[in-house]
């Protein structure tokens, strides 16, 4: 699944608890005040200590002037279709514009009973749900004639529309089952599952299903916004797992979900005002910055044909320290390349006379069967992870020509750095990332595929390739600490400026083990990647 470009929102998702109003009230505030977009709350009318979502969200959008409200999801089974239409409608006029509606079949069916509530099956709840979103655009059509809807649930028969909401509403379904995903697909605006009920190893197929009822249903998957309840910690370290390392690691697991997933909405269920803060101050600015990077870098298409060229100064330029790599026949390679993706080979060249790694000691990986074809799509597959390592190649240029400019002095030492500092290079982590068809347009949403997708499916798909994969994830941390180097190095040059030439070794150093290793990585995964991508 590509990316499908909506604006991103980014919100929260409190809890309304009836003993605590003025922090409810609170944080509603300060999801306004933090620069956030959207304001939702828990729809749980059973539940005793919660205030009524409809009430509580009238007062929010009376004590706000921009950000979006939205319940949830609303509980259908205990609010009548044509009511909650009119709500919704009156409060996005009263707000003027700023209501969303996320609805639910339902849940815990004795507590709605309880209320007076209907007891359903699961059949029976996703067909009321149905008959339901037909009710309730049929009443916001004001233009349109009489309602009437004869469900085997809801019966609305001769009501007058109206009225209209002061902008499009969009309807954003909670669902997790197959029948539920294929409404989504073919009637909602919206899907709005949450990361505990459908974790993000689950995503692609739900995705899937949503996608496959849209386009049955005559519709264009990318007219169902994806949007996600999430939670999470902020800790010291990386690699935790979904959502629990630094505000980095938030940042480009969430850029990952918009950019292989379509993801365009993140609500934190949180109610600690401090998490709050930190996520809309450190988290929000980076996916968002992330994600432009990432599209741009996909609507820019292919790099020029040989951009290792373009990389490496004159070899006459640094005649001490140039070596000739380690050349090893790959079997993947031969089949890519016969098969029209050439990975890109390596020069041969080295800087630096220090080496970070052995050559001689990377595995291969298993030869592909020769009788295979590969389709147009596949060879695109394979194409993407070269595209993506252009891309870096092309970053690498840009790192030696500041340090030149440095070295020039036309640019200072802390320029250079902050400008480094802020490239996509910089920001991607060195993880596992580059595997995925999708995400090889990418090179920010490394992390997020190997937390969550790309290398358990490559290690299902040819258990040989673990110890490529074993070796390309050891020389993603050795080139991040090659990069640390080369910003320590920046920063003795602004006390020392006599000490360019440590800059320059460390980008030497730099340039070798980074157009080393994206070489291998081509050599190893291109065909693999065009094998296992859907066709």
């Amino acid at each position: 699944m590509a990316d499908y470009g909506h604006d991103l929102l980014f919100g929260t998702f409190i809890t309304p608890v009836a003993e605590q109003v003025d922090r409810a009230l609170a944080l509603a505030q300060l999801t306004e005040e933090a620069g956030l977009d959207l304001v939702t709350v828990q729809d749980h009318p059973y539940q005793a200590r919660f205030l009524d979502n409809w009430t509580l969200l009238s007062v929010i959008a009376a004590r706000t002037t921009r950000v979006r409200v939205a319940p949830n999801v609303a509980n259908l089974p205990l609010r009548q279709p044509a009511m909650l239409a009119r709500s919704a409608a009156s409060l996005d006029r009263l707000s003027g514009g700023r209501v969303e509606l996320g609805l639910g079949a339902g849940a815990f069916w004795d507590a709605i009973a309880a209320m007076g509530g209907g007891r359903l099956t699961p059949t029976e709840s996703v067909e009321a749900l149905e008959e339901g979103i037909e009710i309730i655009r049929s009443v916001w059509d004001a233009d349109g004639g009489t309602v009437k809807v004869d469900g085997r649930h809801h019966r609305v028969w001769g009501v007058h529309p109206g009225p209209a909401p002061a902008h499009p509403v969009g309807i954003w379904l909670g669902a997790y089952k197959k029948r539920m995903l294929g409404v989504t697909g073919r009637l909602a605006d919206g899907w709005l599952p949450s990361s505990p009920y459908a974790s993000p190893e689950q995503l692609p197929a739900m995705n899937a299903a949503i996608d496959a009822a849209a386009r049955q249903a005559g519709r264009d998957p990318a007219a169902v916004r994806r949007l996600y309840n999430i939670s999470g910690t902020f800790g010291g370290g990386s690699g935790g797992g979904f959502l629990t390392g630094t505000p980095a690691d938030w940042a480009e697991q969430l850029a990952g979900l918009t950019l292989e997933q379509g993801f365009s909405g993140y609500l934190l269920a949180s109610d600690d005002p401090d998490m709050i803060r930190r996520f809309a101050a450190e988290v929000v600015p980076a996916v968002r910055d992330l994600v432009a990077a990432g599209r741009s870098a996909a609507a820019a298409g292919p790099a020029p044909a040989d951009p290792a060229a373009s990389v490496r100064p004159p070899q006459s330029a640094t005649p001490a320290t140039t070596v000739p790599a380690t050349t090893v026949a790959s079997p993947a390679a031969s089949a890519a390349a016969a098969a029209g993706i050439t990975p890109t080979p390596d020069d041969g060249v080295r800087l630096s006379t220090e080496r970070v790694w052995d050559e001689s000691t990377r595995p291969t990986a298993p030869p592909p069967d020769p009788t295979l074809t590969y389709s147009s799509a596949q060879r695109a597959a394979g194409r993407h992870l070269i595209d993506v390592h252009d891309h870096l190649r092309e970053e690498l240029r840009t790192v030696r020509d500041l340090i030149d400019q440095v070295a020039a002095g036309t640019m200072t030492a802390g320029g250079a750095r902050a400008h480094i500092n802020t490239m996509t290079m910089r920001q991607n982590n060195w993880t596992l990332g580059a595997y995925c068809e999708s995400y090889c347009r990418v090179v920010t949403t490394h992390h997020t595929i190997e937390d969550i997708s790309m290398l358990p499916q490559l290690r299902r798909a040819d258990p040989g390739l673990a110890p490529v994969v074993d070796r390309l994830s050891a020389e993603h941390h050795i080139i991040h600490d090659v990069l640390e180097r080369v910003d320590r190095a920046l920063v003795a040059l602004v006390s020392e400026p006599d000490r360019i030439s440590d800059v320059k070794a460390a980008v030497d150093l730099l340039t070798d083990t980074l157009l080393s290793h994206l070489s291998y990585e081509e050599r190893e995964l291109v065909e693999p990647l065009a094998r296992f991508s859907a066709t």
